[in-house]
């Protein structure tokens, strides 16, 4: 089975500084075309600002985004995965947190981010590789 290190595309991380203003972690989220930034303090991980958050914690409570750091609106609550981890425990984890991106870390040290997307890319090659399997096993010609 798949670990996520085997998934993951190492660097491929958004984020921006606590201190930032909301408005920055926007516009890093719409020149990436993601709908997730990591946020750090430093090179630490110490929560992740979505699409989600924007409309929940800026938009609806009236919040400058020019003036909001982001840190006052991130989501601090993350569920994170080892790099170790294999794929189905990733996706178990992003479906029990009813959530769409999944931090993957080493120690507090941020590595890559997933989405479910991601997962289920791999997951349904899995099951096209089992059903490629299947069929050949029921309907091979004896010789």
């Amino acid at each position: 089975m798949k670990t996520l290190k085997e998934i993951m595309r190492e660097g491929f991380i958004f984020a921006v500084q606590r201190t930032a203003p909301v408005s920055v972690a926007a516009r890093v989220m719409e020149t990436h075309n993601v709908g997730i930034v990591a946020v750090l303090e430093g090179t630490r991980l110490v929560g992740v600002f979505s699409e989600r958050d924007v409309v929940r914690r800026v938009v609806n409570r009236g919040r400058d985004p020019e003036t909001t750091p982001v840190e006052v609106v991130m989501t601090r609550e993350m569920v994170v995965a080892a790099e170790d981890e294999d794929y189905q425990s990733a996706m178990r984890k992003i479906d029990h947190a009813n959530i769409r991106h999944l931090p993957i870390v080493n120690g507090d040290r941020l590595v890559s981010m997933l989405s479910i997307r991601d997962l289920m890319r791999v997951d349904m090659a899995r099951m096209s590789e089992e059903i490629a399997y299947l069929h050949e096993y029921l309907y091979q010609v004896p010789k």
